[in-house]
């Protein structure tokens, strides 16, 4: 079997579970209606159901209004940087970390170049050059590697790392919430979220792999990272009611010096700025007429399964084993969409978010939870299936165990930082 087929097949395995997640909420909810209609002659039910069908897919058509503008903004953005380069420069930063945290890799080979750059790239929410970045590291690794229908050490960490999805500026989350008054007021949750998330990925596979992260480079890159986070979560901690205002401020603050940042490397190197971002700001709006089908589909299911009870009666029954635990703060419950559809597909959780966000309005702390928990890991799965299937590799060992890993520990963080946050 060769390489193309493997990946075509791990990719039908992961759109197959959603396939059957989507078509199975419309079974159900059909159960749940008839039931209800039965034995409890709830007639109202079958019209509520078949109303949100159409108010569901009239919202998913109204935020790609605000889903175009923010994308053509942020992506314009985005190439200013790539074209001043930014990458380049994060590569440079970041390089003597990942030298550590890669031993089998040869030094000066050119996977260690494909790495940082694919890192770099998703760091600042390039996809588009990201993933082909990341097939070409994931190909120059499996020349490397001995065994080829076994994952080596190398690609579990750069797969994991990959997965746990550290993300320095969350473009499409800003753009869904284009409609709030603050739309990146996210974007200090989900800096730590994700942060906390790639961490607990990188401890998982460093304990497996026998990595010493007691290196003085790698203490110096993670301790201080960690030290920042933690000094900013302490103020927060000890001063709540300034939660929201230190999210925006210092946020804010980021967001601008980073924009800042990237035209002044453009100028520096003689890059026409404007066109730059007029250049990603078309990329945008592809990207976003992409995105909408995939969206409506998902807002139409969750829709008709909260419309006929079914999603309700599944978190009612969460809350009421949450509530049983003795915790009393339950709002991340009514989230948990968001977490289950996260690790499976980019699209589902992003529909899973909107609902979300329709239900019980912008600025909630339930919308911010779902905001700052789609910002926080990446879709492990389906990474894995893309990656692992272009080069072949069946046996993918502990690889979607510490993915997986990543991912809680993301989710749990998440709901913790908001509360702390915004609560």
């Amino acid at each position: 079997m060769d390489c193309l087929t493997q990946k075509k097949n791990y990719t039908r395995s992961c759109s197959m579970i959603l396939n059957r997640i989507w078509i199975g909420m419309f079974l159900i909810s059909f159960v749940v209606v008839a039931a209800k209609m039965i034995f409890w002659h709830d007639i109202a039910v079958m019209k509520n159901m078949i109303d949100s069908l159409s108010s569901s897919a009239k919202v998913g058509f109204e935020l790609s209004l605000y889903l175009t503008g923010a994308m053509c903004l942020w992506l314009g953005i985005m190439k200013i940087g790539e074209n001043g380069g930014a990458m380049q420069a994060l590569t440079r930063v970041v390089s003597p970390l990942f030298s550590r945290l890669f031993p089998d890799i040869p030094k000066n080979h050119p996977a260690i170049g494909s790495i940082m750059m694919n890192f770099s790239a998703n760091m600042l929410g390039l996809d588009n050059a990201a993933t082909p970045l990341g097939l070409k590291a994931m190909n120059e690794l499996q020349e490397l590697n001995e065994t080829k229908d076994r994952a080596s050490n190398a690609q579990i960490m750069f797969l994991v790392l990959n997965t746990s999805g550290l993300t320095i500026i969350p473009v499409s989350i800003f753009a869904l919430r284009s409609g709030a008054d603050s739309p990146t007021e996210i974007f200090l949750p989900i800096l730590i979220s994700t942060f906390i998330a790639s961490l607990a990925g990188l401890i998982f596979v460093a304990i497996r792999q026998k990595i010493n992260l007691f290196n003085r480079v790698v203490l110096a890159y993670i301790g201080s990272l960690s030290l920042l986070i933690g000094l900013l979560l302490y103020y927060v901690v000890l001063h709540p009611e300034q939660g929201e205002a230190v999210s925006i401020i210092v946020g804010g603050g980021i967001m601008f010096g980073l924009i800042l940042t990237f035209m002044l490397m453009a100028m520096r190197k003689k890059v026409n700025v404007y066109e730059s971002f007029i250049d990603g700001a078309k990329g945008g709006f592809e990207v976003a007429i992409k995105v909408i089908p995939y969206l409506i589909a998902m807002l139409c299911a969750i829709a008709v399964f909260r419309a006929s009870g079914a999603l309700d009666g599944l978190l009612d029954g969460i809350r009421w084993a949450v509530l049983s635990a003795g915790i009393t703060v339950t709002e991340w419950v009514d989230t948990l969409t968001v977490a289950f559809m996260k690790p499976l597909s980019g699209s589902g959780a992003r529909g899973a978010f909107v609902e979300v966000m329709n239900t019980y309005g912008i600025g909630s702390i339930q919308e911010r939870i779902a905001a700052t928990m789609q910002g926080s890991t990446e879709t492990t799965f389906y990474v894995l299936a893309v990656y692992f299937g272009s080069v072949g590799v069946k046996n993918t060992r502990y690889a979607a165990a510490a993915g997986l890993f990543a991912d809680f520990v993301g989710i749990v963080t998440a709901i913790i930082v908001s509360y702390i946050f915004f609560y």
